[in-house]
């Protein structure tokens, strides 16, 4: 990774007799790592560390297989690709082999909603509801939308309406404990309103659908209908979709439940692992900065509500999908910083979101950085930096 950053000087760390590199903040010694543990974990070891809120405690440690086998799968197609971290795909980068990249790994995109389609189109039990959750950019929308393609191509006719809708004015939404909106709350969206749509759907009733303006944070009907009929697959999808108490009448076996998020499968190195928050939050940065007229400023400092709402309200339900989209995209970091970049130097240097932007810049510059030209119109990645063929 160093050779291909072409710097003069690089910091490392020394223990002993030991020289390595890691990228964050070390503790200035061993001695303030008094509590942790190693136990089994499929075929390697699960660090166990201290509670963020309990430090003086571990973590309660929480078994997710449906999660890692859909990481794993994808570490195992960067093995196939010789792909494993930075440093190797920046030089495949800089040998002209970006455009291969992005055809390969949009094609096992495409590949994964087709399996899903199938999935839902053979399943013995008809189904009529599709739910699609995940954290916040995880790219949710585009995907439901090209589920909805592959859906078509299987003979079922897919209805798409997306949870956003539903969201209730900003004067409404409730506040977190520091008093800031609070987005990620399941009582930020109108659920009387929502449920009350549901019904009227399934009686075979139309409606017209809301459309939530994020710029002004106020929600306006534009005289769309839905109605729904014999042969309709209802799609919804939004953080919420997953939770139990948004859908409380719908019989549990016409439903089939789709996790999506975006785990980022490629390291900076052995030691050093890309946080996937981090890729959902560049993705957010520059959504926010194009579409909602927020500033990397203001997503930034939002961001620890954001987590904070996706701990209480996404994760606890993610193991009861029927099946998990990883939306990630092995080239999409090096795209993402072209984009990042400049909103990211607006930040003011002396306030308190200037240290995370500081880190994410420092972390962009690991990545050679490649052109979008050749992402297809209809990539997850054109939800966040612009030219999607899908309306939004």
């Amino acid at each position: 990774m160093f050779e291909t950053l072409g710097n003069p000087y690089s910091r490392f760390f020394r223990i002993d007799d030991f020289i390595d590199y890691y990228n964050g903040v070390l503790l200035p010694s061993t001695d303030y790592i008094y509590l942790y543990d190693l136990i089994t974990y499929y075929d390697g070891l699960l660090l166990c560390i201290p509670d963020r809120d309990d430090p003086v405690v571990l973590e309660e440690v929480v078994l997710l297989p449906k999660m890692f086998d859909i990481f794993k799968e994808y570490v195992g197609w960067n093995k196939i690709m010789n792909l494993n971290n930075v440093g190797e795909f920046n030089i495949a980068c800089k040998n002209n082999q970006s455009f291969n990249l992005i055809k390969v790994s949009e094609a096992l995109h495409e590949k994964k909603v087709a399996s899903i389609a199938d999935m839902i189109s053979q399943r013995e039990q008809k189904v009529r509801f599709v739910l699609i959750s995940g954290p916040s950019s995880s790219g949710k929308t585009t995907f439901s939308k090209r589920l909805s393609v592959q859906l078509m191509v299987s003979g079922l006719k897919p209805v798409v309406l997306s949870l956003d809708n539903y969201f209730v004015n900003r004067d409404n939404t409730p506040r977190d404990e520091n008093g800031d909106w609070d987005f990620e709350h399941l009582h930020a969206l109108d659920l009387s309103l929502f449920n009350q749509h549901l019904q009227q759907l399934i009686k075979g009733e139309e409606i017209e659908v809301p459309f939530f303006d994020f710029e002004d944070g106020k929600r306006y009907y534009k005289g769309e209908k839905l109605k729904l009929t014999e042969d309709s697959v209802f799609i919804m999808e939004g953080i919420h979709a997953l939770n139990p108490e948004l859908t409380p009448g719908i019989p549990k076996e016409l439903i089939f439940k789709i996790y999506v998020s975006a785990l980022t499968t490629i390291s900076i190195d052995h030691h050093n692992w890309v946080p996937t928050t981090d890729t959902r939050l560049l993705r957010r940065i520059i959504r926010d900065y194009r579409f909602r007229n927020y500033s990397a400023r203001e997503t930034i400092g939002r961001w620890a509500s954001v987590r904070r709402g996706e701990e209480k309200w996404i994760f606890p339900y993610q193991e009861n999908a029927d099946v998990m989209f990883n939306s990630a995209l092995l080239f999409e970091l090096a795209v993402l910083k072209k984009h990042a970049t400049p909103i990211l130097a607006e930040v003011p240097k002396y306030c308190d979101e200037y240290t995370e932007t500081h880190r994410l810049l420092k972390f962009l510059n690991y990545f050679v950085p490649i052109h979008d030209r050749e992402i297809p119109p209809t990539s997850l990645l054109r939800e966040f930096v612009g030219g999607s063929s899908f309306r939004y």
